[in-house]
């Protein structure tokens, strides 16, 4: 097997379910702030204004809330194909298909929790239309001129039942490196971060208290400064979005954040983690114990209950949260 680390250039995008496409690309347009590029009766296709490919997320329509898969760009054809090896010979099935959201030849596999992970590296660059034009030739899209104005798509927090498993997935087949993680009193690893660039983590798991697979427990935006997240709690609140917790900041890798429910009911985490980077060669991985972890948020906010017992799609037969629309928590 060869060596996977560097193979992964960075997060590409996601795809994202909802049974309320009007409303969730609503909200993706008028608070986060994001520009639509496509859209038809079952499908919308959105970007951050600072992302160069063509897709930050897909918004598919679907009987539920989740997430359908997240894309990984590679460095280069020969990384795909190095990686599709090793996935291979390590026994995780996969096809080849045509890419989703402007990008070229791809490879469709699964993590050991089920969630689908797509890896490509031929790409649509964005091309701003006349009236997107940015003032600044190395900026790829104007900066919104409504709601927050999220930067990038930022990183990606999966549920699962063996959080391990799941992430050793990304680190011994994909090359990923752990920054941080939680470690129950059992010696059970309950959550792990994840990076494959120079960003402090871009690959969350997080244990399903529920033992289901394939869930999602949200998707971040990256935003230019914390005040824009005290701005998104404003408009949250002006226009009748659902704040779960927040604004405050995290203990575990220092983002200042804000976490809501968009009308289709998937968790959207606004952060701003862009002051904190992993430049170190040799870093060291941060554990935190479960006593730790109980203090709560860095700033003495205990953890909302929902945090850990909600995600999507939602379980009807598990003690899940509800997730009400238009209901402020």
């Amino acid at each position: 097997m060869s060596s996977p680390r560097g193979q992964i250039a960075h997060l590409g995008y996601a795809e994202l379910r909802t049974p309320d496409l009007d409303g969730t690309v609503w909200f993706f347009e008028n608070i986060l702030g994001m520009t639509t590029t496509y859209r038809d009766d079952l499908t919308a296709h959105v970007r951050t204004f600072d992302d160069y490919e063509q897709t930050s997320i897909v918004i598919r329509n679907a009987t539920t809330s989740g997430i359908g898969r997240l894309g990984l760009r590679c460095t280069s054809d020969e990384a795909l194909d190095a990686r599709v090896a090793d996935l291979v010979a390590a026994g995780r099935e996969g096809r080849w298909e045509d890419g989703l959201a402007g990008t070229g030849r791809t490879f469709v596999t699964s993590d050991p929790d089920g969630h689908e992970i797509a890896l490509y590296f031929d790409t649509t660059w964005y091309q701003a239309p006349e009236e997107l034009r940015p003032g600044l030739k190395n900026q790829p899209q104007a900066k919104p001129n409504r709601g927050v104005g999220v930067r990038r798509f930022d990183h990606i927090n999966f549920l699962a039942s063996d959080v391990e498993a799941a992430a050793n997935f990304h680190t011994e087949l994909l090359g990923a490196r752990v920054t941080e993680q939680i470690q129950m009193d059992d010696g059970r690893i309950a959550a792990r971060w994840m990076t494959y660039t120079n960003k402090s983590y871009d690959v969350v798991y997080t244990e399903d208290w529920t033992g289901s697979n394939g869930r999602l427990h949200h998707l971040a935006f990256a935003t230019e400064n914390r005040e824009d997240i005290l701005r998104a709690a404003d408009l949250c609140l002006d226009n009748g979005v659902p704040i779960e917790t927040g604004p405050h900041k995290h203990a575990i890798q220092q983002t200042f954040f804000l976490y809501v429910f968009e009308p289709g009911g998937n968790r959207i985490e606004l952060c701003n983690p862009l002051t904190r980077l992993v430049l170190a060669p040799d870093w060291k991985v941060v554990t935190w114990t479960e006593a730790e972890r109980a203090k709560g948020q860095a700033w003495g906010l205990k953890t909302i209950e929902s945090f850990h017992t909600y995600g999507t799609p939602p379980l009807e037969s598990a003690k899940d949260f509800t997730y009400t629309p238009g209901i402020l928590l």
